[in-house]
């Protein structure tokens, strides 16, 4: 990937833009554009040559129908003044990735005036790759592409490193699995897997509140909590406090709820904010009570 002067010389920008706007779809669609004038999407969707002999270009008709069954909120022709979603954008980096190689002129057919064309995969997938991640990287979006071709939302390095490590092992299967998607989901460029992600991780805190014995939830909850600190003490009210607001937040949002009385978060800050307090409440919980790493 191209490393500018400014990079060297100043550090990457942060990456922490969410969204794509105007100035970079106009360089994503001048990269999908030129992919598709150089037949690159030929080695999924080819052309072939009127003497049915071998590849010759890249079939666009085949590739529209096939974006706007796979993509459907996608408009084709693409316009480089229109710009998508930003889920979609991604969506369709994802299907480019996925229909992309390396254009190689094989045998020049000198009777329609076109080489034969084959592809190289791997060649044409790390290019690709290359090129976007660079308008990402320029642009401070907080995406990157694998080199699998499937894009990925940046965390903050710390949150990234605490979700790399976390491993819960509460003796609970179902607890595990809430912990383990939720985990797994933040990460999502798509905001309605995030949306997932938060609602995982607050059905795993209502079950982390009956993994103690006793009597009903609050006194299995209050048993959990004195595990942790001791009772009495100015902590373990404090923890007490944040478990009632923790659960107060999950009955005023949508987050447990769908009812109409339930306030949607709309910002992607606002539900990463809720998803990490929480998150830091479970983790700290699972590891003073031997259930987690």
């Amino acid at each position: 990937m191209v490393q500018y002067f400014t990079d060297t010389e100043c550090g990457p920008k942060p990456r922490t833009v969410d969204g794509i706007d105007q100035r970079v779809w106009g360089g994503l669609y001048t990269l999908i554009d030129g992919r598709v004038s150089d037949s690159s999407f030929g080695r999924r969707f080819p052309a072939y040559c009127p003497d049915g002999n071998a590849a010759c270009g890249c079939d666009t008709v085949g590739l529209a129908r096939m974006l706007a069954a796979e993509v459907p909120m996608v408009e084709w022709p693409l316009s480089p003044d229109v710009v998508p979603s930003t889920p979609v954008v991604m969506d369709l980096l994802e299907f480019c990735a996925a229909a992309v190689g390396e254009r190689i002129d094989d045998h020049y057919h000198s009777y329609f005036r076109h080489y034969h064309l084959t592809w190289d995969r791997e060649m044409g997938l790390s290019r690709f790759v290359d090129d976007v991640n660079l308008l990402f990287a320029r642009n401070g979006l907080a995406y990157e592409m694998s080199p699998a071709g499937e894009v990925r939302r940046l965390l903050p390095q710390p949150l990234a490193v605490a979700l790399a490590r976390f491993a819960p092992f509460t003796g609970d299967a179902e607890m595990d699995r809430l912990l383990e998607t939720s985990r797994r989901h933040i990460a999502s460029p798509k905001p309605d897997i995030r949306q997932d992600a938060l609602e995982k991780i607050w059905d795993a805190f209502e079950r982390l509140k009956t993994l103690e014995g006793g009597g009903d939830k609050k006194q299995q909850a209050d048993a959990l909590l004195d595990r942790v600190a001791a009772s009495g003490s100015k902590l373990r009210t404090m923890l007490g406090k944040e478990a009632l607001a923790l659960t107060d937040i999950g009955n005023t949002f949508r987050i447990r709820h769908s009812e109409t009385t339930q306030e949607i978060l709309s910002s992607g800050e606002h539900l990463d904010y809720l998803f990490w307090r929480m998150f830091a409440f479970i983790s700290m919980i699972l590891r003073a009570t031997n259930r987690g790493t």
